[in-house]
């Protein structure tokens, strides 16, 4: 399959060790298996250490951010990267519970989709909020806009919700 070029960003984290170790390994694990679901990573951010949001007890989450190229659709992304999350292990069962893989769909090439029909909602509806994921999307995409404002990333990352979040790599 043709990957054209990128412009697609997945957010990855998790907080409860797997079959491939811990919450890191099993990130890079997975990281491993993007290329057989015919997604090519362009760019990896560092991994980040933050605690569970919203706060709670669990234990903190790894979380990174990839760039990758494909020629797939937003909803196959999607439906690969909760094929991937199965095959790590990962039960949905609540919303926010900790997690062994959890892998979300960002940004598919400043598209703006609200999610009827089977498609995705485009952007991820609550990136703005979430440090977690803005941070690494600021490695690998410094000059990100989002697409349905124009709002620089910087901007966003000054006005996302407060978190202690640490680089760890």
């Amino acid at each position: 399959m043709s990957q054209p070029d990128g412009g697609i960003y997945i957010a990855l984290g998790a907080n409860l060790p797997g079959s491939s170790g811990t919450p890191r390994e099993t990130l890079e694990a997975a990281l491993a298996l993007f290329p057989s679901q015919d997604m090519r990573v362009l760019r990896h951010s560092s991994w980040w250490r933050s605690p569970a949001q919203p706060a709670g007890d669990q234990p903190d989450f790894i979380n990174g951010m990839v760039e990758v190229a494909t020629a797939l659709e937003p909803a196959e992304v999607l439906a690969r990267l909760h094929d991937l999350e199965s095959r790590f292990g990962r039960v949905r069962r609540k919303r926010w519970e900790a997690r062994v893989l959890d892998l979300d769909l960002i940004d598919y090439r400043g598209r703006q989709s609200g999610g009827a029909e089977g498609t995705p909602v485009l952007p991820h509806p609550r990136l703005r909020e979430r440090l977690f994921v803005l941070l690494p999307l600021q490695e690998v995409a410094p000059n990100w806009r989002h697409p349905a404002d124009g709002m620089e990333i910087q901007n966003l990352i000054m006005l996302a919700n407060p978190l202690k979040i640490n680089k760890i790599e």
